[in-house]
């Protein structure tokens, strides 16, 4: 079987697997399920794998199967791709904007289906519950309850099932190297807002579950008495509220007000999640939190990788500062690494802060750059502003630009496992300000594979660029090389600038550049020899370790529960003797709290494991594969005042005003050849809006005399 069968069958098996998983969560409120589950558990219980083992194998491992499969088929996908266009298809056309709002942001038709199907489902869960509880409404012994209080405690439970259906889904989307959402061929930087979104759905279910619950209490006069309770068995009121509470610190300082402007604040208080899932098992209990444990356990295991991934700790061979307060750091890379164009790498300079991290855009290529990779920040809160102080305090102090050492942890590359995004007859790109990062690195890479046969590029690119201040087109300097050999007429490139704060000064382009692009180049002493950024493990390891962390996993959680919780059997027998003989009282259940003290202290060995696996092969890597780079290789080439002054001069400047997009549209579909047609975005939400309107009414997917519009908005902040 060749590759392209392995990759119909991997994806009819992530289809099974999905469909299973999606069907068990549907069926499990009603009473057929509730009936044939509990008699498979009493059946599991009296075997080696208990109920444990079939919960873990029913409900979490599902997931985890469908993330190692879909590491498997990305690997063979990426080395599958083939040279070949995009076609058009009526189905492209479902994944443009079809929903456009400042509230809730750019929706495709996929997207919008995908919510309506999961409200749905909640609507649907609440109401196979809610309708079971008030059909066999039995009072509550210890609470004197008139029946609409009691009706309303139920509603109230029920809320909670609605938050645990969140939290189910609330991990996976920010999964990096166990990406699940890739799958799909969303990356991790847009999945994000799908995170935002469950988080809050899943705060305002809670909120109701708790605070109704504690309002029943209250009109009680129980609330004193329930409010403390550390139940032997069942509910744990009180880590239910520690829950709440956790959730709702995370969820008020992760509001855009707080992180935007105290970015800080949200990154520390965020870690607070292992307190809430702590105490949500102790909730819940153990067969709750298999429900929510998959993406419990792949982001626990993904962590860790990156933990590692980052380690060894390398150095910045050299920083460019320009004059729009932007440095451009310059790192050392394996030459082996490769990575897509829009790529991104996680940032953590220790002598700025030694816990933060930052997400950047790489704008040089893997192709082009087989020694080093760049990425460009611009000061634009705290953390930046500090870099770029530094980096200038320490020039201006130092005549000879040569700095001591910059130690910087570095994870990823993270993007798209292939460039069949750029596939398309024609591409717009419309760039505000630091937005022109991702597209640095499109065009580079459309630049050094213009001769291969491996791919096929668009034939014609226009670049629309738009800044505040004429000293931000300084950031275009690393392509000015690219506007000066490849003319318009061979390259088919044309750029159009938009400096909509200042006034026409009559400057060219080419003297724009020579003026803004008079950067400081940083030379940074290293510990001589330095290791390169090498990536993350490849895509069939981390399946391997992902399976390895399941087998453990459940090999500790089953003898865990042999070793510390009576079985079934031997408490049954033992209540038979004690009937029998009436002399001995039975024994006593163990604490509800001790099943979920053995699934997390499995859940620890099991990472511990797939950790020491990790860190075997990492070592053999940097031991056997990963040359040591010395920084005295790494010299980065700036191009010269003359090449700069020599960019074709029809490439055009404008001053004074924002670019008219509805035109800019209409003549490039006018100019352009073929039907298909990319438009990529990146900058301000409100530039992202106009665009995706203008992709929405100008597109004509469904009509064949008209070019297709492919909508793709690129994120550069987290």
């Amino acid at each position: 079987m060749g590759k392209a069968g392995i990759l119909v069958v991997l994806k009819v098996m992530m289809i099974i697997i999905c469909t299973g998983w999606i069907s068990l969560w549907l069926l499990k409120p009603t009473n057929l399920w509730t009936r044939k589950w509990k008699a498979a558990e009493s059946s599991a219980q009296n075997t080696a794998f208990g109920y444990y083992g079939l919960d873990f194998a029913v409900y979490t491992f599902p997931v985890i199967a469908l993330a190692m499969i879909g590491l498997v088929y990305l690997n063979l996908q990426s080395w599958a791709q083939r040279r070949s266009r995009k076609t058009r298809r009526p189905a492209a056309a479902f994944s443009n904007p079809l929903v456009i709002s400042r509230v809730i942001g750019i929706l495709s038709s996929v997207e919008i289906l995908s919510v309506f199907l999961f409200i749905l489902f909640l609507a649907w869960t609440f109401y196979a519950r809610i309708s079971q509880d008030f059909k066999k409404l039995t009072p509550v012994e210890s609470l004197k309850l008139d029946l609409w209080q009691l009706k309303y405690l139920r509603v109230a439970t029920r809320f909670g099932l609605l938050a645990e259906a969140c939290l189910a889904l609330l991990l996976l989307p920010i999964l990096r190297g166990l990406a699940v959402f890739r799958i799909v061929g969303i990356q991790f930087e847009a999945s994000v807002r799908y995170h935002i979104w469950l988080g809050t759905a899943m705060i305002c279910f809670a909120t109701f579950h708790g605070a109704s619950t504690l309002f029943i209490w209250g009109i009680s006069h129980y609330i004193q008495d329930e409010i403390k309770k550390w139940q032997r068995t069942g509910r744990i009121y009180l880590a239910g509220e520690i829950t709440l509470v956790t959730g709702l610190v995370m969820w008020i300082t992760s509001l855009p007000q707080i992180r935007r402007k105290r970015f800080e604040i949200f990154y520390y208080m965020h870690h607070l999640y292992i307190v809430f899932l702590v105490f949500f098992l102790l909730h819940a209990g153990d067969r709750h939190f298999y429900m929510i444990f998959p993406g419990v356990f792949l982001f626990g295991l993904d962590k860790l990788l990156r933990i590692l991934q980052s380690r060894p700790e390398t150095y910045l061979l050299s920083a460019r500062l320009y004059p729009c307060k932007a440095v451009e750091l310059i790192l050392p890379k394996d030459t082996r690494l490769k990575y897509a164009p829009t790529s991104i790498i996680f940032v953590k300079i220790p002598s700025i802060s030694k816990f933060q991290w930052h997400s950047f855009s790489i704008t040089s290529s893997s192709t082009i750059d087989n020694h080093s990779m760049s990425v460009i920040v611009k000061c634009d809160g705290w953390w930046t502003s500090s870099l770029y102080d530094k980096i200038q305090a320490e020039l201006d102090s130092d005549a000879d630009h040569k700095m001591k050492s910059m130690p910087v942890a570095i994870e990823g590359p993270y993007g798209p496992s292939s460039m069949t995004f750029l596939r398309y007859d024609s591409l717009l790109l419309v760039a505000g300000g630091i937005g022109i990062t991702p597209f640095l690195s499109i065009l580079h890479e459309i630049a050094a594979a213009q001769d291969s046969r491996r791919y096929i590029f668009p034939s014609r690119i226009q670049l629309i660029y738009v800044v505040k201040k004429s000293q931000d087109i300084g950031l275009l300097k690393s392509i000015s090389s690219l506007l000066q050999n490849h003319p318009s007429q061979k390259w088919n490139l044309k750029l159009e600038v938009f400096v909509t704060q200042e006034k026409q000064c009559g400057a060219t382009l080419g003297e724009i550049l020579d003026e803004t692009s008079q950067v400081q180049t940083v030379e940074f002493g290293t510990k001589d020899p330095i290791y390169a950024i090498h990536g993350p493990e490849s895509l069939f390891w981390i399946a391997a370790l992902a399976a390895i962390a399941s087998i453990v996993f459940l090999v500790f959680v089953i003898s865990f529960n042999h070793l510390f919780v009576p079985s079934e059997k031997k408490s049954v027998h033992s209540l038979k003797l004690t009937v029998s003989s009436k002399k001995k009282a039975p024994k006593e259940k163990s604490p509800s709290w001790v099943a979920d003290i053995l699934i997390v202290s499995s859940f620890i060995i099991s990472l511990s494991c797939s950790t020491l696996v990790a860190i075997i092969l990492r070592w053999r890597r940097l031991r056997k594969e990963i040359p040591l780079v010395s920084s005295r290789e790494e010299k980065v080439k700036d191009p010269s005042s003359m090449e700069i002054k020599k960019v074709v001069e029809e490439h055009e400047v404008h001053f004074g005003g924002r670019p008219n997009l509805d035109d800019v549209f209409s003549k490039f579909l006018n100019e352009s050849g073929g039907s298909d047609i990319g438009v990529l975005v990146c900058g301000p939400e409100t530039m992202k809006e106009a665009v995706a309107s203008l992709c929405q009414h100008k597109s004509g997917c469904f009509k064949k005399r008209k070019p297709c519009l492919s909508f793709h908005a690129l994120t550069f902040t987290l």
